[in-house]
């Protein structure tokens, strides 16, 4: 019995067990990692919905990035820069000089400081000038053109309290600015001849803004011309942005209108010296500006403020500002 047993016992331990048979699974179906007795550290899971968010983040910045260098390249292709431009003469040795020609080399925290009390004070007057004329663009334009003149003559007269005191003699500065302040008169007419100063508030608020610019602009000349010329340039960004945006939502409507006779006597009279003047950024005689309708002018008004941006910045450089006229007969002087 025992003998006949052994054989029958050979065969059970050579044929696999039915439960463990049962327990394998297939090959081609491989089970959860939990059912495998791996445990998913959240850490790692975290870790990786981090690093696609940020990938997804970081897609989105280049993006919007692209977008905002696109929409800049675009604003400065509308008032292209002259490449060339000839090398200003040195100015006169002086105490004011001698400010300016330091001004550019002091330490980045004042530059710093200087341009962000600046576009701070010009958003606070953005935004109240948002709140009273939302929906009156010519009164809005009349208040603008009525402040935008003041710094050009608050410049005029501290350079000639220099010049008085012997501490500085800077007739190039004097002449263009001059020639500025007479640009932005004209657009002050213009904006009278379409009606913005008819509500008697409006001429209220902009001459007594006007009168509290001015000493607050020559304070800030005095102090430091940079910080005094930045603010300038700070304002003619936002004419600028200011008139663009409302040729954009106005064109076709303002294709259909005549031109005030101001804007056509200033901007095709014969003699544009002083128009020339300002720009500092061109050579004489490269801008002549046509006056066919109501937009036409809007675009002439838009284009000058991009110049005065242009010259204001410039200003912020010592001895990089001189009249085009004299650049001019310099370039010809050279020539013969």
């Amino acid at each position: 019995m025992a003998a006949s047993a052994a054989p029958l016992r050979a065969a059970l331990a050579r044929s696999p067990a039915p439960a463990a048979a049962a327990r394998t699974p297939p090959a081609f179906l491989p089970l959860p990692p939990r059912a495998r007795g791996i445990r998913l550290n959240p850490v790692v899971l975290a870790s990786g919905r981090g690093r696609r968010i940020r990938a997804e983040a970081t897609a989105r910045t280049r993006q919007e990035k692209e977008q905002q260098e696109a929409e800049v390249s675009a604003v400065e292709d509308s008032f292209p820069v002259r490449e060339a431009a000839a090398t200003p003469a040195p100015e006169e040795e002086g105490g004011f000089d001698d400010e300016l020609t330091l001004a550019g080399e002091d330490g980045d925290w004042v530059v710093r400081f200087e341009q962000s009390f600046n576009i701070f004070l010009t958003d606070t007057v953005i935004f109240i000038l948002d709140i009273l004329y939302r929906d009156r663009d010519y009164a809005r334009f009349f208040v603008l053109e009525t402040i935008a003149r003041v710094p050009y003559f608050a410049f005029i007269s501290v350079l000639h309290l220099y010049e008085t005191f012997g501490w500085s003699r800077r007739a190039d500065n004097i002449k263009v600015h001059f020639a500025e302040s007479m640009n932005e008169f004209h657009h002050l007419l213009i904006m009278e001849a379409l009606g913005g100063n008819s509500v008697w508030i409006d001429r209220f608020l902009a001459r007594f803004s006007a009168f509290f610019y001015y000493f607050v602009t020559v304070g800030m000349y005095m102090l430091s011309p940079r910080m005094a010329y930045h603010f300038s340039e700070c304002v003619e960004r936002h004419a600028y942005s200011t008139y663009d945006k409302f040729l954009k939502l106005n064109g076709e409507e303002l294709k259909k209108l005549p031109a005030p006779e101001v804007a056509v006597n200033y901007y095709m009279n014969e003699d544009l010296y002083m128009f020339d003047e300002f720009q500092t950024s061109r050579a004489p005689n490269s801008r002549r500006p046509k006056v066919d309708n109501l937009y036409d002018v809007f675009v002439n008004v838009r284009d000058d403020e991009a110049e005065h941006c242009k010259t204001m910045k410039a200003c912020q450089t010592h001895e990089t500002l001189r009249s085009p006229h004299a650049v001019q007969s310099s370039v010809e002087a050279d020539a013969e």
